[in-house]
């Protein structure tokens, strides 16, 4: 259960708090769930034959625990006593069919264990653009905490993602990204990507120009797309060849394999088939890779999503297009000019075979 100071804390969340009680009674009774509670337990007894927007509330609680399945209108009937008494039965409670203070007390708890538990077993490690039922019951949970306060469609957009970060704050939880955690116990990996290779005068030229450092007034904008090849040995069209063979493979956190990628799992994959071992995690493949103006066909495009410096990457493909493991589509291919990804846009490296 969330401690008494964090239900403080998470009622308080919403901007419009204070503006709700200028409001009629029926606008915050349905718009603010954590208000309910409030209302409910300074609430007189409720019982049959009444007829009160308490009791609406009652009924919504009832039926989100699966006891009441009638209309909710607000009227204290056979069917709310019933549902009540059930619930009481079950709590092992007095059976008297009346909410009193010891009764409202156990549906809001029980009521805010159904939606603790809905948070805590989803990873909240969604990405910009997710749907589904997942999505869906996640906001309907940071609703009834008062954190999310925009439609609940089952679409994680940037208001659901501002609700989870402001969230995991408040509950003192750590914020994960898709990206695993490594440990060095567990992780016997290379740490640069670099074999001897022989260069063409032309893939020479391009090494000396691109490996100037970028701008950095110009990091976080749309880079303008440079046609010339990435300068390595490797093949631009054995990168892009094989990395386009996993179109479709499902995201796994930690996921290093064909049955299952993360971002930088799915990078250190397509790399390692061509012989060129890069590091595991992102950050670490940032320092181990070469820093170039503008992105060639087969440069790691990286960006900055859940914290500061690099924490999401993938392979760009020319044409705006980059190639990359999102944890909604697997691996996918996306645009950098989607606003999501150009404002997270950091830089574009390449790897540079010695």
């Amino acid at each position: 259960m969330l401690l008494q100071d964090q239900i403080s804390r998470v009622v308080k969340h919403s901007v419009a708090y204070s503006f709700a009680f200028s409001q009629p009674f029926s606008f915050y009774v349905d718009a603010y769930p954590m208000m309910q509670n409030e209302i409910l337990e300074q609430s007189n007894v409720l019982k049959y034959g009444m007829q009160h927007e308490s009791v609406r509330m009652l009924q919504h609680k009832l039926q989100r625990l699966s006891y009441y399945d009638s209309s909710i209108d607000g009227e204290f009937g056979i069917l709310t006593e019933y549902a009540l008494k059930k619930f009481q039965e079950d709590h092992l409670m007095d059976q008297s069919g009346k909410a009193d203070q010891d009764t409202i007390k156990t549906i809001i708890n029980k009521e805010e264990a159904y939606y603790e538990d809905i948070l805590e077993e989803h990873e909240l490690t969604f990405s910009i653009g997710d749907r589904g039922d997942d999505v869906k019951e996640v906001q309907e949970a940071l609703f009834y905490f008062g954190y999310y306060r925009e439609d609940i469609d089952g679409i994680y957009g940037e208001k659901s993602n501002e609700a989870v970060k402001a969230y995991k704050q408040d509950t003192g939880m750590e914020i994960h990204h898709v990206e695993a955690e490594i440990h060095e116990e567990s992780a016997e990996m290379p740490q640069i990507a670099s074999v001897e290779v022989e260069q063409t005068e032309q893939d020479s030229a391009g090494s000396d120009q691109d490996s100037e450092a970028a701008d950095p007034d110009q990091e976080g904008s749309v880079p303008e797309e440079n046609t010339s090849p990435s300068a390595s040995s490797l093949s631009v069209s054995q990168i892009i060849s094989s990395a386009k063979d996993h179109l479709g493979t499902p995201y796994r956190w930690g996921g290093t394999s064909t049955s299952g990628f993360d971002c930088s799992g799915y990078l250190q994959y397509v790399f390692n088939q061509l012989g060129a071992n890069l590091p595991r995690t992102v950050s670490e493949i940032w320092n181990a890779t070469k820093q170039v103006e503008q992105p060639s066909v087969g440069d790691i495009v990286f960006f900055e999503t859940y914290k500061p410096g690099p924490s999401h990457a993938g392979i760009y493909l020319g044409d705006d297009k980059f190639i990359h493991a999102s944890e909604s589509n697997g691996v996918d291919i996306s645009e950098l000019s989607m606003s999501y990804w150009s404002e997270r846009y950091l830089g574009a490296k390449r790897v540079i075979l010695e």
